[in-house]
């Protein structure tokens, strides 16, 4: 960018998260100068104990990886999902087993021609995805102040300011707030927030599991709430499941024994015995969307855009669309000369991804609510449902190529194109 001298950089980006370094590795390499804040160092966030949990990656959103130079760092660690089975019961394994007709099977191989021969999605420890967005983001030189924490901000007409919590400050043309649910820069923004607390806890452990998983991912809806078996590279799963957030935090804190025998209890026995590796994490559970994604000068990405219920797995894939899709804006109105933080140019980036993120959103809250009871009308309206889907093909093909993130307009890093 021309005339920079101002300027501390050319988009200050609040949160190296998994999103957040996302886009300051996609803007850098398209010749654009960010700079990364956040209160975790890099190390820290790769480590064992910082983030437990395992993403399911659709596969759009990897091909922005791949066209970012990350697959050779990612794959290692990438599990591909050729299966996901659904399953509406009282246990876990009762389709595996034939036990009911309620459930759904979508299968790779059904959308191989649409594809390219990619996977439903892929599984990956967010403590590797971390480790590779470090890694390039230290190789591209771009600039991180970490530990360092925004405390405020405040736009201009020509600039916007951030304050860290030491007093400096750093001077940009726009600032991105993508440091979570408790986003300083949107405070600072104005904008505020529509959601809820669900009375649940998300519990999170990695296990070995004594049977071969065949890169089929579970997810069964059972009375107390969902419950996913999500496999990992070594013939390992991260498994995620809700409970009520009374007996989540009993979980966290459980001997080894107890927790175990409540695990045998939900897990069933068609995968043989899992035995947990690590530590056990449990996070509370929210609905949170921001009234606008952006304004004058301010952009927000990931968490501080939009927490949704992980019961579809789709939170980060959400942030990954995201990120590439304001890459995308940013890089263009630069090339044409344009200024970035103005209006004109953000409200490109809001209307392109607010309809995904609000259907989305509203249809996991829906799903949390319709599968997370023992309601026996309900139980039967939503089993002929998801049987009268597993009838019909082009529905389940539909299906898939969503959760592929394949569908709509797509930015060029989601069809893996470079910028």
């Amino acid at each position: 960018m021309s005339g920079t001298e101002p300027f501390d950089a050319d988009v200050i980006i609040a949160g190296a998260g998994i999103a957040g370094a996302t886009l300051a590795l996609s803007l850098a390499q398209a010749g654009v100068r960010p700079l990364l804040i956040d209160p975790v160092v890099f190390d820290a966030q790769a480590a064992p104990t910082f983030d437990g949990r395992a993403s399911a990656i659709a596969y759009a959103a990897y091909r922005q990886w791949r066209a970012l130079g990350l697959e050779a760092a990612l794959s290692p660690h990438a599990q591909r999902i050729e299966q996901i089975l659904v399953t509406d019961g009282r246990t876990p394994g009762a389709a595996a087993g034939g036990q009911t007709p309620f459930y759904l099977r979508f299968d790779s191989a059904e959308i191989a021609d649409r594809s390219e021969g990619e996977p439903l999605g892929y599984l990956l420890e967010n403590r590797h995805i971390r480790a590779a967005l470090a890694a390039a983001v230290r190789a591209a030189g771009i600039e991180v102040l970490a530990p360092a924490q925004v405390a405020g901000a405040t736009f201009g007409p020509r600039s916007a300011s951030v304050t860290l919590i030491d007093g400096s400050t750093r001077c940009a043309p726009l600032v991105v707030g993508a440091e979570g649910r408790g986003s300083q820069v949107r405070q600072a923004a104005g904008i505020g927030v529509v959601g809820w607390d669900y009375p649940q806890t998300g519990v999170v452990a990695t296990v070995r599991l004594a049977r071969p998983h065949e890169g089929v991912a579970h997810e069964y809806f059972l009375p107390g709430g969902p419950f996913a078996i999500l496999p990992l590279t070594g013939d390992r799963a991260s498994l995620v499941w809700t409970e009520t957030t009374r007996r989540g935090e009993a979980l966290r804190t459980a001997r080894p024994e107890i927790f175990h025998a409540h695990l045998a209890r939900r897990f069933g026995e068609f995968l043989g015995e899992a035995v947990v590796e690590g530590p056990v994490f449990t996070y509370p559970l929210s609905l949170q969307l921001a009234e606008r994604l952006s304004a004058h000068r301010v952009a927000l990405l990931g968490d501080a855009a939009h927490a949704v219920h992980p019961i579809a797995g789709q939170g980060l894939n959400l942030g990954l669309k995201g990120s590439a899709a304001l890459a995308q804006t940013l890089v263009d109105a630069l090339r044409l000369g344009e200024d970035i933080g103005s209006e004109a140019v953000l409200e490109r980036y809001a209307p392109w991804r607010r309809f995904d993120t609000v259907t989305l959103s509203a249809g996991t809250d829906a799903f949390v609510r319709l599968f997370s009871n023992d309601n026996p009308l309900l139980r039967l309206a939503r089993g002929a449902g998801m049987a009268a889907v597993n009838r019909v093909a082009p529905a389940r093909r539909f299906f898939m190529q969503e959760a592929g993130g394949a569908v709509g307009d797509l930015p060029r890093l989601l069809r893996g194109e470079a910028l």
